[in-house]
């Protein structure tokens, strides 16, 4: 009898959940801050052998407004060689009732890479759907066959804000005799966590009730803060390649046999491009020269040929064709330095604004970005290869302060990127200001970028010259330009510094009060509003630790006294620092004020301290100067 009321009731929400999605049934708290909402999301894979995984997807997501349309993406990334089979797609109204069904024949066949694919066994499917009206659902199923097994994707509840779960069910059958490895990350916020049922050869993880991430203000990545499952087959394969994957020296074999070594091979043009040069002093100055040297004659394009796309293109294919993706240049300036007897290592990555490292204690396949290093008696030097203008030995915001997986031929290590510190991560600016009496400014400015304010400013090296002023008025628009120029722009890639000049006018900066101008103290300034949140539910991070510091000189207008000032401050906090003084030196008002933001994740208990230290800031930074007319 009990067996046959549990049947009962599957088969009645099996035909609930097959004819209607209305969007009255979704429970409040999962419409809070949500942009869609995941019905359903079923997954299973059945691992059949070493070279076959089966994979069964069926999501059913609600769509609240326009900004979650392209969180309900209708598409199928696959591989050549995959087998895709039962898709089937049926969307519905607000009340439940289909509206329209389609299948594979419906789809549209793409390279898989946003960016732009010159090479790629990479693609993808798409279904280009919009809907008039909202809210809707899409029901959207298939089923994939994949030879490739070393990746198993992990099963989180969702991996974007304003995205909510009803419940999400990944179920993973084990019918090859090969050891599954699974690891389980709890959330450390208790966000939601993984119930797991099942033994032996098949087990099922579950999400269920799992509201949405409100997309605040300095929310960490939601991958910081949700939980995961992650699984990884001890034997697996690649396009074919069959390896271990027990630990990191075994499968840093594989991978340094089966990637790295066999493109490891020069030519006579590289010998010939190498010798050219005539190298010498030290090994740094001979690392200089070849990686500028690369810079100035290749290009990036995206290329995912090979291996499963891992495998990077043939030094001597990107020595004449002058492009390739990070791996293929990454392995090219490998051969080069190999060429000049300097070794070197070639490395994958987490390449993410904010930190992602591979866990130690849980080998497996992961990273989508490779750099290089080249070890020497004074450190590492770090090399991103895709980049035309970035700086020698300097890495960006996205690949500093994680660890990369060093592929050697004793096997993976995992070493350290660089972290820098605030003072590294610099903004320089010196401001030279002739106060007018009809309320503008004239003025001339020095900026210097460093670190971290290096990597932002590196978009403005290929803008014309209007482009680099159209920049400016966007960037310091506190200011309100009448006119700006930027002048002596230089991008000293020996030293990882950017520095220009400004010229500029603007109208209406102080205000008149009788006889005397009344101005603030700080021209350019961060005009953010930030506001206490006595609700906040999660943790804040400061992605970057940064110093600003400020040297500004306003020289009054004929005639005029200096008459107030404001007084000295200064401010400490564990989330930095905040100094700004002021001198009187004749007709002329000297202001200096520097910041420390200190990087880090903090609890949520913490949030409304930090924005008081921030609105202090502000305050400070908007306090005002009196001159009076004598």
């Amino acid at each position: 009898m009990m067996k046959l009321l549990t049947l009962g009731a599957l088969s009645a929400a099996s035909i609930y959940f097959a004819q209607s999605y209305p969007a009255t049934a979704i429970p409040d708290n999962l419409k809070k801050n949500a942009d869609v909402v995941i019905r359903k999301n079923l997954k299973t894979a059945q691992i059949n052998k070493i070279d076959e995984i089966t994979y069964q997807y069926n999501k059913v997501t609600t769509v609240m407004n326009k900004e979650g349309d392209s969180k309900a993406a209708i598409y199928i990334p696959y591989e050549k060689g995959d087998n895709i089979s039962g898709v089937k797609v049926t969307i519905y109204d607000e009340a439940g009732k289909k509206v329209k069904s389609f299948s594979k024949s419906d789809f549209q066949d793409f390279a898989n890479n946003s960016s732009g694919v010159f090479y790629s066994d990479s693609r993808v499917l798409v279904l280009p759907y919009t809907s008039a009206y909202y809210p809707y659902t899409v029901d959207f199923s298939y089923e994939i066959t994949d030879q490739n097994t070393v990746f198993i994707p992990s099963f989180a509840p969702f991996s974007s804000t304003n995205t909510s779960l009803e419940e999400a069910q990944f179920k993973i059958i084990n019918k090859s005799g090969i050891e599954l490895r699974t690891k389980n990350y709890p959330s450390k916020y208790n966000y939601a966590s993984a119930v797991e049922s099942g033994s032996g050869t098949e087990k099922i993880y579950t999400y269920k009730n799992v509201p949405a991430i409100e997309n605040a203000l300095l929310l960490p990545d939601p991958v910081k803060i949700l939980p995961k499952v992650s699984f990884s087959l001890a034997q697996f394969n690649l396009a074919g390649r069959k390896g271990t994957l027990t630990d990191w020296k075994d499968f840093g074999t594989w991978c340094y046999t089966n990637l790295v070594e066999p493109v490891a091979v020069s030519s006579p043009g590289i010998k010939a491009e190498v010798a050219a040069l005539k190298l010498e002093g030290s090994t740094e100055d001979k690392v200089k020269k070849l990686y500028q040297h690369m810079q100035s004659k290749t290009r990036y394009i995206f290329v995912a040929l090979g291996i499963g796309g891992w495998l990077p293109m043939q030094p001597d294919e990107v020595h004449k064709k002058g492009y390739g993706d990070c791996k293929g240049l990454t392995n090219y300036m490998k051969a080069l330095l190999n060429e000049a007897g300097i070794p070197s290592t070639y490395c994958i990555i987490n390449s993410s604004s904010s930190p992602i490292s591979f866990d130690p204690d849980f080998p497996s396949m992961g990273g989508n970005h490779a750099i290089l290093m080249v070890p020497t008696e004074k450190g590492n030097i770090w090399l991103e290869n895709t980049s035309q203008q970035i700086a020698f030995n300097h890495l960006g915001y996205s690949t500093a302060d994680r660890n990369v997986l060093a592929m050697t031929p004793k096997g993976i290590e995992l070493i350290n990127t660089p972290v820098y510190k605030a003072e590294q991560n610099r903004e320089k600016q010196i401001l030279k200001i002739s106060l007018n009496e009809d309320n503008s400014i004239t003025g001339v400015g020095n900026f210097s970028y460093t670190g971290s304010q290096y990597d932002s400013n590196l978009g403005l090296v290929n803008l014309d010259p209007k482009e680099k002023n159209d920049a400016l008025k966007r960037r310091f628009s506190i200011l309100n330009f009448e006119k700006v120029e930027m002048k002596n722009f230089n991008n000293d890639r020996d030293k990882a510094v950017i520095t220009y000049d400004i010229d500029f006018k603007t109208n209406d900066f102080s205000k008149k009060a009788g006889s005397s101008l009344l101005f603030r103290a700080v021209p350019i300034f961060e005009s953010q509003v930030y506001k206490t949140d006595e609700s906040r539910e999660l943790p804040f991070e400061i992605w970057q630790s940064f110093e600003d510091d400020y040297d500004i000189v306003f020289t009054l207008p004929k005639g005029y006294k200096i008459d107030e000032i404001p007084a000295d401050s200064n401010i400490s906090s564990e989330f930095g620092s905040y100094k700004i003084s002021f001198v009187k030196d004749n007709d002329q008002v000297k202001v200096f004020r520097k910041i420390q933001l200190n990087k880090g994740i903090y609890p949520k208990e913490k949030y409304n301290d930090y924005i008081s230290f921030r609105k202090k800031i502000l305050n400070m930074d908007n306090s005002k100067v009196l001159i009076t007319k004598i």
